[in-house]
Order: C-alpha cells, then sequence, then structure tokens
C-alpha cells in the first residue's frame, strides 16, 4: 500500500512559549500540527467525546505532532492551535449569523494578544496583582488543560451534591489563585475566596488576567459595525456537527 506523507504546519503559539519552563517542549514557542482527515471529522461527530466535553482535546491530541503534553497548554495557546486546526481542515471562512445577517469572517486575520511579556520571570505562570478595593496581594496563575479537567471533576461533584449550585466563578478563582498575602495554603485560598473576596475585586481580577493573559484576539467587528466574539466549541469546526 503506497504511504501518504500528510503536510504539517508549525503554529507560533500566543505565549512565545515564555510561561513554560525551559525543559518544556513548548518552551519554543512553536507546535507542529497536521492538517485535519476523515478520522478527525470522526472525532468531531463522536457523541461520547461531545458529551463528556473532551472533544477539542481529542482533536488536538489527533493533530499535534509535536511530542508535548497537551495538559501543560495555556488556555490562549490552545486557542491559537484549535484555530490553526479549523483553517488547514475547513479553510480560513467562517460565517456568523447576526440578527438574521450572515457575514463571512476570515479566521486568518485573527491576531494575538499583545501582553507584557516582562511580567514573566525564568518561565514561571505565575504573577502578582493586588485586588483594588482590598488591597490584597494575590499571585496568580493561568489556567492549563490539566486544570481546567480539575475545575470540571470539582463542578460535577459540587452538582451532584445541589442540583442548583453552580459556583463556576468561585471555584476557578480557587485554581487561579496561587497566593494570598504570601500564603500558598490551598485551605486559606478556598477561604478567602469563599468569605473575603470582594465580588468588585473578583471581577477586577478576571477583568485583568482576561485582557493580559497570552491569547488568540477572538473579538471581531463586523461590516455592520456590530462586535461579536468567535465561540471555540464544536460548532467552530462544524456547524451542523
Amino acid at each position: 500500500m503506497a504511504e501518504f506523507n500528510f503536510p504539517t504546519e508549525v503554529i507560533d503559539l500566543p505565549s512565545k512559549g515564555l510561561v513554560y519552563p525551559k525543559d518544556n517542549p513548548l518552551s519554543s514557542g512553536k507546535v507542529e500540527i497536521k492538517y485535519m482527515t476523515a478520522k478527525e471529522e470522526d472525532i468531531l461527530t463522536n457523541s461520547t467525546y461531545i458529551q463528556k466535553g473532551t472533544v477539542l482535546d481529542k482533536l488536538l491530541e489527533s493533530v499535534i505532532v509535536s511530542e508535548i503534553n497537551l495538559d501543560d497548554l495555556i488556555v490562549g495557546d490552545k486557542n491559537a492551535l484549535l484555530i490553526a486546526t479549523r483553517i488547514l481542515g475547513y479553510g480560513s471562512e467562517y460565517e456568523v449569523n447576526i440578527n438574521g445577517v450572515s457575514e463571512v469572517i476570515d479566521l486568518s486575520t485573527l491576531e494575538n494578544k499583545e501582553f507584557d511579556e516582562s511580567s514573566i520571570v525564568n518561565g514561571q505562570n505565575e504573577f502578582t496583582f493586588v485586588l483594588p478595593h482590598s488591597k490584597t496581594t494575590v499571585t496568580y496563575k493561568i489556567l492549563t488543560g490539566a486544570d481546567d479537567r480539575k475545575i470540571d471533576r470539582e463542578l460535577a461533584g459540587l452538582k451532584k451534591l445541589n442540583k442548583t449550585s453552580n459556583p463556576e466563578i468561585s471555584t476557578r478563582l480557587k485554581y487561579i489563585i496561587t497566593s494570598v498575602n504570601g500564603s500558598s495554603e490551598s485551605k486559606e485560598i478556598r477561604d478567602f475566596v469563599d468569605n473575603h473576596l470582594l465580588a468588585r475585586d473578583s471581577r477586577a481580577l478576571r477583568e485583568h488576567i482576561r485582557d493580559t493573559q497570552p491569547d488568540v484576539d477572538l473579538n471581531v467587528i463586523l461590516e455592520s459595525g456590530e462586535e461579536v466574539r468567535i465561540p471555540i466549541g464544536v460548532g467552530f469546526f462544524w456547524p451542523d456537527a
């Protein structure tokens, strides 16, 4: 049987690899991926993967050529790889429908967000922020794939205990914050989030992280003048999936 060599592309990560330790392959700031095939389409339509929320991870596992640990990827770098995979698989045109009007976005024009490289020390995924109202100093991390899975498991467990409970913001903050006023004890961080973190400080921290972490700028101004944010999900690849 004839051998087929699938074409690949090397993708530049928004983080430039700066948030990863030097001994991590991701510190190169580049990841090689292959073009999608029918095998990846099977992954995108796998109902079990979709229900478990693992479909995008399974897709990336299939297309990434570089020897990396997917769990190490921060969210922004993961977004860049998913966008590149979509472009290589189905092209750069992405149609959106706003108020009954369809417009086409060219995904190849999306740019990486600017971030302060000087805030990253020795490849450490840890940053400092002073909460504007309580003046509490916290350190925080940019969540990785491994963190997201832990959060999903914890939220699922809490949902079983109380079906009306949905503490997603506080649960995510307990993983994002790595220390409070110099203390990195998990128990103290969780107590701080549950009992002492002001809502306006919580919002300020989340907005700060959103605005400064390495990522692809997913906000697009349409010809109509309306701003939309491109959702990264199964429908991003295959609207009918």
